[in-house]
Parts: C-alpha cells; structure tokens; sequence
C-alpha cells in the first residue's frame, strides 16, 4: 500500500499571524495520528537567515494511512495549496527518522524535490555565504515551476520545496549547474550539515491556488 504523502501550504493574511503563532505552537496537537509529521515555516529559499522568512506562509508535511486535513489552518488562510505526492527517492534522515518509503519507480509527469537539513553551528557561516550563487542557479534553471525555503526554526534547520516540469530538468540542474555542482562537492568535506535528507517525489496532484506556491510566471502551468 502507497504512503499518503501530502504538502499542504496556506497564505494567512496578517490579521491572522497571531493565530498562526499559536497553531505553530500546538502543531503536536495537530499531527496526532500521522505516522510522520512537520509544521514548516516558509521563506525565499535564497539566504536561509531570519531575513529570509516569511511569516505570511506555512506550510505541513504528512505522511500517514488516510487522508490528512487541517481545517483550523484553512478557517485563517486566505489561500492554500495541496500537492499529492509519492516518494521515488529518499536519502537520509529527517529527526533520526526515515520518513518515507520510495517506490523507487521511473515517473515521465512532474517532480517534487524536498531538501532538508540541520547545519552545525560552527559550520553555519561558510554554508550561508555559498547559497545565494546556488538560489540564482536555481532561479533561472529550465522546467523550475515552483520553489520556496522551508524550515523548523528561523536559523540552522532549513531546507527547500522545488517542483519540477519532470525528472530530467531536476538532474539537469543538481549536476550541470556549476554552482551548484560544487556545492555538492563541498559538503561531505565541509561537514555542513549535522543531519540531511534528500527525496523526490511524483506529483500526482495539485489542488487549490498554485500561486501560494511560488508558482512561476510565464513557465509550463500543465501538469503531465
């Protein structure tokens, strides 16, 4: 039986950050009865500092048996999105967990790409001044429909939410970009990160407002 994996993202208006707050508080409360679970605050994805967050999005990852919902987020947004998705490839850990069960099947449609890290302190400095190359990078990458920072507090544990035209324009941009290229180089002697994960998913739906998204203007809006 496929996990029912689900990215659920609301844009609050600023009435209603206090109440977001608050359900960032309990957000335990709110997971109870998933198998794996995380309330997100969202930013650009360029910097990764306090600066870069943005306290009018949030987002939630579940993986669990049922369909999962959160109507007290969807009675302050004022928009949402939710993106189906199955895991093709998963590497790491996120909290000492392995979260998903990939498929590890081809998939020709979509992609959804999830990085997620907890850097070390002492190495925190050097990573941010080596992302801003690799967030112009990805800014301008081919078959980029959608991205945004995510992360569980405002500094050292962060990651990024892509959706891609397909598999092929994701590898495209992890291994041709130079930028990034030597990003990936760099880690495993940097020691950047005390804990990492890496998976991909098929995005087999989208529903709701896709600008809350990030969604990119003038690229492909057509799912395949």
């Amino acid at each position: 039986m496929r996990d029912d994996v689900t990215l659920h993202v609301w844009r609050v208006p600023r009435r209603a950050l206090g109440p977001a707050m608050l359900r960032m508080a309990f957000a335990r409360h709110h997971l109870r009865g998933v198998r794996f679970g995380k309330f997100l605050g969202t930013g650009t994805g360029t910097t990764f500092g306090p600066g870069d967050a943005d306290l009018s999005r949030w987002a939630a990852l579940t993986v669990s048996d049922f369909p999962v919902r959160f109507p007290a987020w969807d009675r302050i947004a004022e928009s949402h999105a939710r993106i189906e998705l199955e895991p093709l490839i998963s590497r790491g850990t996120w909290s000492g967990r392995s979260p998903f069960r990939p498929t590890g099947r081809r998939h020709d449609g979509m992609v959804l790409a999830l990085t997620r890290a907890r850097l070390r302190p002492t190495r925190a400095l050097r990573f941010w001044r080596a992302i801003p190359a690799v967030a112009r990078e990805v800014a301008e990458a081919p078959g980029l429909l959608a991205r945004f920072g995510v992360g569980e507090a405002p500094i050292g544990w962060q990651g990024t939410v892509s959706v891609w035209r397909g598999a092929a324009d994701l590898t495209a941009f992890a291994y041709r970009q130079p930028e990034h290229r030597a990003a990936i180089a760099r880690t495993p002697a940097d020691r950047w990160y005390a804990e990492e994960l890496f998976a991909r998913f098929a995005v087999h739906g989208i529903s709701g407002d896709r600008s809350v998204l990030g969604w990119a203007q003038g690229r492909e809006r057509t799912e395949r």
